[in-house]
């Protein structure tokens, strides 16, 4: 299921640097470091692996992903690793060096945890942690599985029969969380959770928490203020598909897709699956997966990490998707026989996704076991760029060479104390459009992304004015600005 994946500025450079979760073995070699690495982005398109000595390499743990925010409010970007067992904090010094200060913070937990998110649910300016949970797995109920032709293979998480709840700590702002997943209502669902996104859904000014669950109905947590959720996803039609059925859900992303305000839902899915593509009505979802032109192209995949991002810059968002087997068939890409290629869709002016050829947007095809997707803009060039980690392989780098690419801009938000603002929501206006575009870092699968802000913008030449929507609910307006730049929003009050 594994491995995650994470762009982040480790040393406040203005580049992002590189970040992968390794797995491991489960029990051989327990308390043994489990080989993540961390890569530093030289500036000039190339890395250096900076991993001895960060504080990364001695990490312990079977891990699968990763999770990016200031949580102590000091400038520094800190991460979180989920693992099959004990999570981990590690605290930035702001020079690219980690501490492992899980201990001190209280946010361990337990299980088998999977993808993560930073996200402040109370509006009390620091950054809590969501965290979903796969399977109440230990190794008394593992058990053998087997292809359709009797060949040993990977098992379904219904051969367990063991969903779990997830998790919630709250920022106590003092460098420790509390654990709140029972007393937040959190405990009174499970399922297999894989993908996880924060979004303020219903337009509350509360932020809200989708979960996509492997095999079980989704769960959508809305915020009810005061610290408690309910769980209302069959209520608000993200639960199950338009057939009635739940399905494999991996990795996730939100974005407002047809420029009305709210934020559409993407879920991935199983090979035979389609994606489920979810439109935002305002008071609930419609399943719209035919009507977006993703049903027929995606059933033959498996599908993990995923964005809807504008790869060239005309204004229209597209759409990147990670592929990668968890079980054996008959056909095959390559001699791995669980690697698939991957996806890429073109945005359309009519609210449609086609498929880009060559397939996945590489000349030749990628074809690989592929899992997290983290997306950002490596060479600060305007063009949001790929890293994708793969089961059993080197990972891909994919630089951005979309031919003809529009003009853009790309906006970091921050709060006063310099801490990305995670939660905010932007309104862009911009040749008589009004685009939303939110700054979080958790979204796709196992993957921590760029917590910047990128607008494409065609053949404009400017932004007219971008309104920042702070996660407290104040705002403030900002602009114009020229286009092809990198401006801080910095908040002034």
């Amino acid at each position: 299921m594994g491995g995650g994946a994470a762009l982040l500025d480790i040393d406040g450079d203005g580049d992002l640097d590189a970040l992968f979760i390794q797995s491991g073995r489960l029990s051989a070699q327990e308390g043994a470091p489990a080989g993540h690495h961390l890569y530093r982005n030289r500036g000039d398109g190339t890395f250096e692996d900076v991993s001895a000595g960060s504080g990364i390499a001695a990490v312990a743990g079977y891990g699968m992903g990763a999770a990016t925010g200031d949580y102590d409010n000091d400038g520094d970007v800190d991460v979180y690793v989920t693992n099959l067992g004990a999570n981990v904090l590690l605290q930035n010094d702001g020079r690219g060096r980690f501490a492992d200060v899980t201990r001190l913070a209280g946010v361990a937990g337990s299980g088998w945890s999977t993808s993560a998110a930073f996200v402040d649910v109370d509006a009390d300016a620091d950054l809590d942690l969501f965290v979903t949970r796969y399977l109440d797995w230990h190794s008394e109920i593992e058990r053998e599985c087997y292809s359709l032709t009797g060949v040993a293979d990977y098992c379904s998480p219904k051969n367990y029969d063991a969903p779990t709840s997830d998790l919630l700590f709250r920022n106590n702002g003092n460098g420790t969380f509390t654990d709140v997943s029972r007393a937040s209502g959190l405990a009174t669902a499970v399922g297999n959770g894989l993908g996880v996104i924060a979004d303020d859904v219903n337009g509350d000014g509360r932020v809200d928490v989708f979960v996509a669950n492997d095999g079980t109905p989704n769960h959508l947590w809305m915020n009810q203020g005061g610290g408690r959720f309910v769980e209302s996803a069959l209520m608000s039609g993200v639960a199950i598909d338009q057939d009635g059925a739940p399905k494999a859900g991996m990795g996730v992303h939100a974005a407002d897709v047809d420029d009305d305000g709210d934020n559409e839902l993407i879920v991935m899915n199983l090979d035979t699956e389609s994606d489920s593509f979810f439109r935002n009505q305002g008071k609930f979802f419609v399943d719209d997966t035919v009507n977006a032109g993703l049903r027929i192209v995606s059933r033959r995949f498996t599908r993990f990490g995923v964005a809807f991002m504008d790869f060239d810059n005309d204004g229209r968002l597209d759409l990147y998707e990670a592929n990668g087997r968890v079980g054996l068939q008959a056909e095959t890409f390559s001699a791995d026989p669980y690697a698939e290629p991957n996806l890429l869709f073109r945005g359309t002016t009519e609210g449609r996704f086609e498929e880009v050829t060559p397939r996945g947007g590489t000349a030749p095809a990628l074809v690989a076991t592929s899992r997290a997707a983290a997306f950002g803009d490596l060479d600060n060039d305007g063009g949001i760029d790929i890293v994708v980690a793969n089961r059993d392989a080197a990972p891909h780098v994919l630089r951005n060479v979309a031919p003809g690419r529009g003009r853009w801009l790309l906006l970091r938000v921050l709060e006063r104390n310099g801490r990305d603002a995670i939660g905010a929501t932007l309104s862009i206006a911009a040749g008589g459009r009004t685009l939303r575009r939110d700054v979080r870092t958790g979204y796709s699968y196992l993957a921590a992304n760029d917590p910047r802000i990128h607008v494409g913008l065609g053949g404009l030449t400017n932004v007219e004015s971008v309104t920042v929507h702070w996660a407290d609910g104040s705002q403030q307006r900002f602009g114009p600005f020229d286009a092809d730049r990198i401006v801080e929003l910095r908040r002034r009050q």
